[in-house]
């Protein structure tokens, strides 16, 4: 850890000034709350929401530690699970949880059979065409494979030759899938399955060398493998994961916004992303469609 020495009344001042403006805004989002739920933003909600009364969201539970499924072979856990039964009473609103197959999860919010997304979607432009995105988290790219035997991988590049597991849908898709065509007679191959977990068998079958996922999931991965897998190369392309909402609902992407804040404020947020491990992809200034290319 490296520590600065402020040199400068000016330094001071600036810290000063930055300290009473997290105060300001942490005393104003926690004071909007009254009874558990934040007026201000709930006021936001829609009428069609308000009448169901239960926001559905879906989720992909195969992305350890953010979604996955319980012990109980059924129930939606993990970090976006935690956080949405956090965000939606803040809105006056019940939540119900639904496991989902990750690529399915946009176009059912543009036909209205899910309210909300929140799954790990790394937020892109692309995606902003469709959907309207909070952002909230940060999250790289991380590559596994065998932790024996496992072909030497430093990045993108290197993939080359090789075989590769992916989720479909994903940007380890699309990021994987560009590569190939940049590889020419050193062929990649990218296998992709319908979900994560599918991708992770591919690395233990030995039908891929080496697979792709984001970074906290790609960790969880190989710390729940018992010494199965290791990660390799460098973790790459750091951006917002969001929380997906349909473009047709002009309110409701600006009511979670200010529940999030309100959790951050409180101390929830970080409470939940510190009970699954992933409290270094904190993101404590969330907003709305901040992609990064």
């Amino acid at each position: 850890m490296h520590t600065t020495v402020f040199r400068s009344a000016f330094a001071r001042t600036a810290l000063v000034a930055a300290l009473g403006a997290a105060a300001v805004f942490a005393s104003t989002s926690s004071a909007a709350v009254t009874g558990g739920v934040d007026k201000a933003a709930e006021a936001l909600v829609s009428a069609s929401i308000k009448a169901k009364g239960t926001v559905v969201v879906a989720a992909d539970a195969t992305y350890a530690p953010n979604e996955f499924i319980a012990s109980d072979g059924k129930t939606v856990i993990g970090m976006d699970a935690d956080l949405a039964k956090a965000i939606f009473p803040l809105l006056g609103l019940k939540v119900s949880i639904v496991n989902a197959t990750f690529d399915t999860i946009i176009p059912g919010l543009a036909s209205g059979k899910f309210d909300v997304g929140m799954s790990s979607f790394t937020d892109t432009k692309v995606r902003e065409k469709v959907v309207n995105f909070v952002d909230y988290f940060t999250a790289g790219t991380s590559f596994f494979e065998q932790a024996k035997g496992g072909p030497k991988v430093t990045g993108l590049a290197s993939l080359c030759g090789l075989t590769v597991s992916v989720e479909t849908g994903t940007t380890e898709q699309t990021d994987a899938d560009g590569q190939a065509k940049k590889c020419g007679s050193k062929k990649l191959t990218v296998l992709p399955f319908p979900t994560q977990s599918s991708a992770n068998l591919a690395i233990s079958s030995g039908r891929a060398q080496v697979s792709m996922a984001d970074s906290p999931i790609a960790a969880y991965q190989v710390k729940k493998s018992a010494g199965k897998f290791k990660l390799v190369g460098q973790s790459y392309g750091v951006a917002p994961y969001g929380i997906a909402v349909p473009k047709a609902d002009s309110t409701l992407d600006q009511a979670i916004l200010d529940a999030v804040k309100d959790l951050i404020a409180d101390g929830k947020y970080a409470s939940i992303l510190k009970t699954w491990g992933v409290q270094s992809g904190a993101d404590t200034h969330p907003a709305l469609n901040g992609a990064l290319s």
